[in-house]
């Protein structure tokens, strides 16, 4: 019969192993919004070493996280998104009109799109993650934004005739002159901003 040996762990032990996770967790998101902000900038073809500089970190730091460019590059698509859908209701709350929340959430959503241009490329070969990834878009954003424009309706600030998706593919249509590179003054946000104000009513119905 087998003797089972039980291992007493101390609660300084499990505290420590809980502190280092949770160091490890927030050094990940560091590096997420470090290569987001770099991707932004430069596309997703961005050397790493830009990365490690933008996150203060060396670029070993970067592949133990993230061992493949593909890697890096799904792991900045979902903490994108996350933050979008996160976003969504505390713009909400922190500002007074919901139509200036819906504005300023289409701003940051114009920066996500700008680093979505780049992905099939980025994935390469890999269609099943690019696919996977577009239904984890449609899920988790569709829902945020339809909760923004949803509160923007009901308060009577903006059109009731548009609705989340059409909102968002016509957004991701005016960010398409970005990936093209025809027009150095092209801005996206200039232009997604126009789109918003021309979905604002003239005044409160």
């Amino acid at each position: 019969m087998k003797r089972v040996v039980e291992i007493e762990v101390s609660d300084e032990v499990t505290s420590s192993t809980v502190r280092k996770r949770a160091d490890a967790r927030r050094n990940e998101q560091t590096l997420l919004d470090a290569a987001a902000a770099v991707f932004v900038a430069r596309g997703v073809d961005a050397p790493v070493r830009a990365i490690a500089a933008e996150a203060g970190v060396g670029m070993g730091t970067i592949y133990r996280h993230f061992p493949t460019r593909a890697d890096l590059v799904i792991g900045v698509y979902r903490h994108q998104i996350e933050a979008l859908v996160d976003a969504a209701p505390r713009l909400l709350a922190d500002l007074a009109s919901p139509a200036d929340a819906l504005a300023a959430w289409m701003d940051g959503f114009v920066d996500f799109l700008v680093t979505k241009h780049g992905l099939a490329g980025a994935l390469r070969s890999e269609e099943a993650s690019f696919d996977s990834l577009h239904a984890y878009f449609l899920d988790r954003l569709v829902p945020a934004c339809a909760s923004l424009l949803d509160a923007a309706t009901q308060a009577g600030e903006t059109r009731s005739d548009v609705d989340a998706l059409t909102l968002m593919h016509a957004a991701g249509n005016l960010c398409i002159g970005v990936e093209s590179g025809g027009d150095a003054a092209y801005d996206a946000h200039r232009m997604v901003g126009l789109l918003i104000t021309g979905l604002r009513r003239s005044s409160p119905t």
